[in-house]
């Protein structure tokens, strides 16, 4: 399978069994979509063929939203599930029941329009459309991008629960140690299996790279003593051995077939002037957005060489933190002063300084074709070479690259210049692991400020000297360390006051009998009709309340309204967990 070129895939072989999670890995455009775009039956193989049992279903979430997706969050989970067969022999008050149990698993508002979520947001309805499907096996590519940190530990408790068989492709370290029964690899249109756990793999991947190129060294010896025979004077011509020749042209033939490893990217920030001791000082800073705030009473000093790691959830408002940090938005209430001579070289998360019509080199160096690195010039073609684009990569548009390609490009143009405050806004979305743990190096040996805003648990751990995480109703608190020393160090949470408050399904189930009472059997049946009256109660109430001429009622009328809303909001989720509950009890 390709695209012109070498072949993104050749002769690959893979058998997935039932109960597997395999985790498949590889550079950033080695080809991991498209094997997994090809067991989903997006796109078909240009030889071979792919088998799923009989019945099988599949289900994709992929790394890019789609843009044609509309309706509401529960008509975009109710469409996975006809998609793959799984509303077969349903009522529809069944159908989307199981749809509503999904999106309430995951804190996702049924009836919230899907256009007008958040990316985070938007990640999470996605999931739950492939999971609504019911699939056999079902097929993650970056699961964990965009994803807050509550949603990735939700996700690794809900997979190990209930998703029987799995592929996934993921950059996260913490989350493929914690899931991956198998690891796979594509390496250079080949497929590795390497039937270990991450550490082992590591090691055993060091040692086939050490062994590999210590027999091309040898090949290359015995194929230079070979060509220099060959091209001996007349008397070597004359007594020269056919057997030889042909065996020189085979292996003349095995040299050209090689496919070598593109080189490893060579990342190196370039550092301004020292700024003074002070970086940032902020103090009492309050800021809201909407209704509630997002930041209250934050005061903070940030002095050169602090690595700090912002953590919250998606919405917290991690982002405009970084903005009143670096003066680009005003807090409500409160100062920020800066220290001398920053200069400040800023990483966002949507990519918005690359320009998709331009290339590659076009969006490094707008005219030209030379950078100046180390205070020297440097052709940017070179340049490009150290982040792993060929000279064809650096001259096709961005719209072609890959996710992890984008952000390989937007690292290699925020090192263009000179900085010695790196505002990194989540940059290790989308990046193979090797070039993650080259960045984790860079940031660990830079000398300047690092501002860091990531749900990559491990990266946090390596890289940040200090937290800063949102803890819920503006509260904002800096901790000593990275992710796990935060966990070590937070408060205990309290029933009304958490710091990242789990998901309905992460609760550890009760101990209940194995089979239904007569009268839970009862109760599981009347439950849907319960649920759908309530439900109806609470969209008729919503429409009474939209309209402005209800509030020109008494306000006890108003009052008993709101009141009666929050308690029907209240018995609906219990409902819904007694249901939960009761079918899964009867389902063993």
């Amino acid at each position: 399978m390709g695209y012109g070129g070498h072949p993104l895939l050749e002769d690959v072989d893979l058998q997935i069994d039932k109960g597997e999670r395999v985790c498949l890995l590889g550079r950033n455009g080695s080809g991991k979509s498209t094997l997994i775009r090809l067991i989903n039956g997006d796109i078909r193989p240009d030889a071979g063929e792919i088998q799923l049992r009989q019945g099988c279903r599949v289900a994709l979430l992929g790394q890019t939203v789609p843009v044609n997706i509309v309706g509401t969050v529960l008509d975009v989970a109710q469409g996975g599930m006809e998609q793959t067969g799984a509303t077969d022999g349903r009522r529809e008050w069944e159908n989307a029941l199981a749809a509503k149990t999904i999106l309430s698993r995951m804190d996702l508002p049924s009836d919230a329009a899907f256009e007008n979520l958040s990316a985070g947001l938007k990640r999470r309805a996605l999931l739950a459309r492939a999971l609504a499907a019911e699939p056999d096996i079902l097929l993650l590519d970056e699961p964990t991008n965009h994803l807050d940190m509550d949603a990735i530990a939700w996700l690794e408790e809900f997979v190990r629960r209930y998703v029987t068989t799995l592929l996934f492709v993921t950059h996260d370290r913490t989350f493929l140690q914690n899931l991956a029964t198998r690891i796979i690899e594509l390496d250079r249109g080949r497929l590795i299996n390497w039937g270990c756990n991450y550490a082992t793999y590591l090691e055993r991947k060091a040692v086939a790279l050490s062994v590999e190129a210590d027999q091309r060294q040898q090949f290359e010896k015995k194929l230079d003593r070979e060509e220099a025979w060959i091209r001996q004077g007349l008397k070597a011509r004359r007594t020269r051995n056919e057997g030889r020749v042909r065996a020189l042209l085979r292996m003349r033939e095995e040299r050209r077939a090689w496919r070598e490893r593109f080189g490893s990217v060579k990342l190196m920030a370039q550092e301004a002037r020292r700024t003074g001791k002070l970086v940032i000082e902020a103090e009492h800073i309050n800021h809201d957005w909407g209704e509630g705030p997002i930041i209250r009473d934050l005061s903070l000093t940030i002095t050169r060489g602090d690595k700090l790691g912002i953590i919250g959830p998606n919405g917290a408002g991690k982002t405009t933190l970084l903005n009143i940090l670096l003066g680009k938005i005003v807090p409500k209430t409160g100062s920020v002063r800066h220290g001398t001579h920053l200069e400040t070289a800023y990483f966002d998360q949507l990519r918005d300084q690359l320009d998709e019509n331009r290339t590659v080199q076009e969006n490094v160096v707008e005219s030209g074709d030379q950078v100046i690195i180390g205070g020297a010039p440097m052709h940017v073609i070179g340049y490009l070479r150290d982040f792993l684009f060929s000279p064809d990569r650096a001259r096709s548009p961005v719209s072609i690259l890959s996710g992890g390609e984008k952000n390989r490009l937007l690292l290699a143009r925020l090192f263009t210049k000179p900085a010695n405050v790196l505002v990194l806004d989540e940059p290790t979305n989308d990046l193979d692991l090797e070039t993650l743990e080259l960045l984790e190096s860079l940031l660990l040996s830079y000398d300047g400020t690092v501002l860091l805003v990531s749900h990559d648990r491990a990266f946090l751990n390596h890289v940040a000297t200090g937290t800063l995480v949102f803890e819920g109703d503006g509260r904002v608190t800096e901790y000593v360390g990275g992710y796990d020393d935060w966990v070590a160090q937070r408060p205990a949470p309290t029933p009304d006051e958490k710091a990242f408050p789990k998901p309905k399904s992460a609760k550890p189930r009760r101990e209940r009998p194995k089979k239904l009472t007569y009268k839970e059997r009862l109760e599981l049946e009347a439950l849907p009709q319960a649920i759908e009256a309530l439900e109806a109660e609470q969209a008729t109430l919503h429409d009474q309340m939209a309209d402005p001429a209800f509030y020109k009622g008494s306000g006890a009328a108003v009052g008993a309204a709101k009141s009666r809303l929050t308690a029907l909001e209240k018995a609906i989720d219990t409902a819904y967990e007694r249901w939960e509950a009761l079918d899964a009890i009867g389902a063993e």
